[in-house]
């Protein structure tokens, strides 16, 4: 399967650059599997298409601040490092700029030596194996010297960094936000468990798995980095339960899905436990317990886009994605959603 295959022509006013001012009003584009028409809806109209019994497979992740910028120890020449894969307590995989800088052996200081590292090895994705030296709790170091990682095509600084968190968000590990579950309100959320639709959260921590570029020309020679998982007892129990009932399964998120189809077997059943996933779905794929999504519109020739296809088909996909160019729909991680069900 080609790259070319996963085109799509999007002018650059539509990359939005900013949240909606709500929640839960970003336009909702509904796209069905049994082949009915398109249909057009803002987000809070969800609960239209869901049904008592059915469950909604969140990811509670939280973005952590994982831009550092620092300086190098010795010559004090400036250093940006994006951390990205936690090995232990004090080590760390990053993508470092420029990395000429980065050598093994370098030390680097970020704000004002409240955090210190050492770049101890080199990663198979081009990146560093950073060692990190600091006095206190991690994440709270982290919150005084880090800043939010938003994707390069937003150019418009985050006013209020809580709108690239999820108002779920519980678990601190992901370098970019779970985007789809962006347009859930406290009240929506209330809304769907009023109508008896279970709402069970898993995790995954969104790396560089999710968002690095597909560079070969058949898509099959793509290696997704490894990106960490857990589904809980609990989640799992409710899930296969919900199958089991025949209620429909539908996660908020690609993430969510990864995380799902790693944790499921071939039977269809969802197993607790934790571990790191590399799963790669493209046009092919059979789906063993996820049968609706919720997401948002996707990069050009991006793995998102391919997993959507594998769900919907390419050609439903792309169809539906020049629609949205054509009613200027908000495209990327603050734009508007689809529903695939």
């Amino acid at each position: 399967m080609d790259l070319s295959d996963f085109e799509y022509y999007l002018p650059e006013e539509l990359i939005a650059q900013e949240p909606a001012s709500r929640r839960d009003i970003s336009r909702l584009m509904v796209l069905h599997l049994d082949g009915a028409d398109l249909e057009h809806r803002h987000f809070i109209d969800l609960v239209d298409y869901l049904r008592p019994g059915d469950t909604l497979v969140i990811n509670d992740t939280k973005v952590i601040p994982a831009r550092l910028f620092g300086k190098k120890e010795v010559s004090g020449a400036k250093i940006e490092a994006l951390i990205l894969k936690q090995l232990d307590r004090d080590h760390w995989e990053a993508l470092v700029r420029p990395g000429k800088r980065a050598a093994i052996g370098t030390k680097i200081n970020f704000g004002n030596g409240l955090l210190e590292c050492t770049v101890i090895g080199n990663t198979a994705f081009g990146g560093r194996v950073l060692e990190f030296v600091f006095d206190g709790p991690f994440e709270e170091i982290l919150d005084q010297v880090g800043v939010t990682p938003l994707p390069p095509y937003i150019k418009k600084p985050l006013s209020d960094k809580r709108r690239y968190q999820t108002i779920y968000a519980r678990q601190a590990g992901s370098a970019a936000a779970p985007t789809a579950g962006l347009h859930f309100s406290p009240e929506l959320l209330e809304r769907v468990r009023d109508i008896g639709v279970a709402v069970v959260p898993v995790l995954l921590h969104v790396g560089l798995g999710t968002f690095r570029p597909v560079q070969a020309r058949d898509i099959r020679e793509h290696h997704m980095h490894a990106e960490y998982y857990e589904v809980s007892a609990e989640a799992a129990e409710i899930i296969n339960e919900t199958r089991k009932r025949k209620g429909r399964l539908i996660t908020v998120g690609t993430t969510s899905t990864r995380c799902l189809e790693s944790a499921a077997g071939e039977d269809g059943r969802v197993r607790p436990g934790s571990g790191w996933t590399e799963i790669f779905i493209f046009p092919g794929y059979r789906f063993k317990v996820v049968e609706g999504l919720i997401t948002n519109f996707h990069l050009p020739k991006s793995t998102l886009l391919m997993m959507v296809s594998a769900l919907a088909g390419r050609d439903k996909i792309l169809a539906a994605y020049h629609e949205a160019v054509r009613l200027k729909y908000r495209f990327f991680s603050f734009g508007d959603a689809m529903l695939i069900i």
